[in-house]
């Protein structure tokens, strides 16, 4: 068993329905994304440490995962009784918060150089200090994949990893580059 396998093993054993290998090379940065933190639907652009422009620049956040030459994606997918089921919908995204902060606490000291990109933005704060004061937790703030302009559906087939699991389901995606 291979060194990613075990990571792998490690995120199920951490309550991700799915996990996968994910190949660095193939997280593409796209202004396209940011441009939809932009329109600032989350109601966290220019709110949050962990968001943009809080994160930094597209050029800041490439330079920031260049050199990792390992990764995996973790998913947590479940069913809703319909399309409009939100309290479903907030235990998912609190379920999966939680267990990607346990495994970041986990993969931090197996790897120093960990860089975790999470699903929304960072809700360690009640509210976040941005922009008057530092951030108040930099060493546990994570940025979602999506706020470093990754296209969440691509980088998920790229790396043979399903996106939508049909009709009345959510996915929850984040990954973890290994440093």
């Amino acid at each position: 068993m291979t060194e990613l396998d075990k990571m792998i093993d490690l995120a199920r054993e951490h309550g991700f329905t799915h996990a996968a290998a994910l190949d660095p090379d193939t997280m593409i940065l796209m202004p396209e994304v940011r441009d939809m933190c932009l329109a600032n639907t989350c109601g966290q652009y220019d709110k949050n440490w962990s968001c943009p422009p809080g994160c930094g620049t597209l050029e800041e956040c490439r330079q920031k995962v260049s050199g990792y030459h390992s990764g995996i994606l973790v998913q947590t997918v479940g069913d809703l009784e319909d399309s409009m089921d939100f309290e479903t919908m907030i235990c998912l995204e609190k379920q999966h918060k939680e267990n990607f902060a346990e495994l970041t606490n986990v993969l931090s000291g197996l790897y120093p150089k960990l860089l975790p990109l999470g699903a929304g933005t960072c809700t360690l704060c009640k509210v976040c200090t941005y922009p008057d004061a530092p951030c108040r937790f930099p060493e546990r703030s994570i940025s979602s994949m999506e706020a470093y302009g990754i296209l969440v559906t691509q980088i998920c087939k790229d790396n043979g990893m399903k996106y939508y699991y049909g009709p009345n389901t959510l996915a929850y995606t984040s990954c973890y580059l290994l440093g």
